[in-house]
């Protein structure tokens, strides 16, 4: 009898490492295609069963720990991308600067034209 319990207890030790290191497989692929790496997608992508993903302490924390590297990664991004409405203000402040000084260099150049058309109508 001891030798079934024996046989069971090894089988189902190689089945949870097997388990593992499909799991740990699949990660790994969902990294490298640059896909989310959640529950859902690593029973999708290796067929273990989410049951063993949330059971698994070690699977559930390198899970998570993806999880984290993604959230952080979205925080950077947000950081350096998105900008304040006191930087927007900024911004549209030297455009409309910008705007202006070139207005007033068409009016001037305007002006220059209607001079030396004047020039050319006197001299004809």
């Amino acid at each position: 009898m001891a030798d079934v319990t024996k046989n069971l207890e090894e089988s189902w030790n190689r089945r949870k490492e097997e388990s593992r290191k499909k799991a740990k497989s699949a990660i790994k692929v969902l990294e490298e295609e640059g896909k989310a790496v959640n529950f859902n997608s690593v029973h999708v992508r290796s067929g273990i069963s989410k049951s063993f993903l949330y059971d698994d302490e070690e699977i559930r924390n390198l899970i998570g720990k993806h999880r984290m590297q993604k959230v952080e990664r979205e925080i950077a991004w947000h950081k350096k991308y998105d900008k304040t409405s006191e930087s927007k203000d900024v911004i549209i402040e030297a455009k409309d600067k910008h705007i202006k000084k070139l207005e007033e260099e068409n009016a001037k150049l305007k002006q220059e034209i209607k001079v030396l058309r004047g020039l050319i109508y006197s001299k004809e």
